[in-house]
């Protein structure tokens, strides 16, 4: 293959939950102008449509579906959505996610429920829901988005997020222990561990400690979203083919 092809997803059919805005929204763009088609999935209908708009005004294959991950019933319509516009389903990108900063003395466990629900029992049901239509072609690539807090200690100046950190490092041994499960059945499975980025999610921590953040990361700035593009493109791609369980941090150097 050519350097191009390499990175070429012209004919594959991605799902991309959360993806109406934030990083979700950076993914399906940057799959989209890859050559995929792309669905986007989210709770927020006004969030989809805009998303969806400013794609297909360009010219991008984007279909919209309202669904709540953590819905069994709404996973599998928005799987069956993929199918049911563009024929097949290659690439899942496993985008939807909550957070909650609170002292872990104080914070009620309604909270912490809410977090892990969305962030690893999504993960888990559309997974399996996608994973099966592609156990059953032989091929597929799932990226799950994980974060730096999966890697490190909480921030102990400040932001303190013990359910977010912890469901993120579920995220990597999820993503490692279904990269082997799935391996030799045709289906890569990574991960992308992004840092701070001007996010809805961070923009309340970026606001607040920016200064100390930029000084903690190697590059000492906070990440731009267009800097996550390439990860997704790599990763869905036959450049990354002979790669599987790995989580591909992107973080500017926060974590080192």
């Amino acid at each position: 293959m050519s350097i191009q092809e390499l990175f070429d997803l012209t004919g594959k059919v991605a799902l991309v939950t959360g993806g109406g805005r934030g990083i979700g929204e950076t993914a399906a763009t940057a799959l989209a102008e890859a050559g995929a088609k792309v669905v986007i999935t989210g709770r927020r209908e006004e969030y989809l449509t805009a998303a969806r708009e400013k794609m297909t005004a360009r010219g991008l294959a984007c279909h919209a579906v309202v669904a709540d991950v953590t819905q069994p019933d709404d996973v599998a319509r928005a799987v069956q959505a993929a199918l049911g516009a563009y024929g097949q389903l290659d690439i899942l990108v496993n985008n939807a996610g909550q957070t909650w900063g609170q002292d872990t003395e104080s914070m009620p466990f309604e909270r912490w429920r809410q977090v892990i629900e969305v962030n690893l029992n999504g993960l888990f049901l559309m997974s399996q829901a996608a994973g099966r239509h592609m156990l059953a072609r032989g091929s597929g690539r799932i990226i799950n988005v994980a974060s730096v807090a999966g890697l490190i200690a909480g921030d102990h100046q400040g932001v303190k997020t013990i359910a977010y950190n912890t469901s993120k490092a579920g995220v990597i041994s999820f993503t490692r222990t279904l990269a082997m499960e799935w391996g030799r059945r045709g289906v890569n499975v990574n991960a992308i561990a992004p840092g701070w980025f001007p996010t809805r999610m961070a923009a309340a921590s970026i606001n607040a400690h920016r200064e100390r953040f930029e000084d903690r990361t190697a590059l000492g700035r906070i990440g731009d979203l267009d800097e996550l593009r390439g990860a997704f493109v790599f990763l869905s791609a036959p450049a990354s083919s002979y790669i599987t369980g790995q989580t591909l941090v992107v973080d500017g150097g926060i974590s080192i």
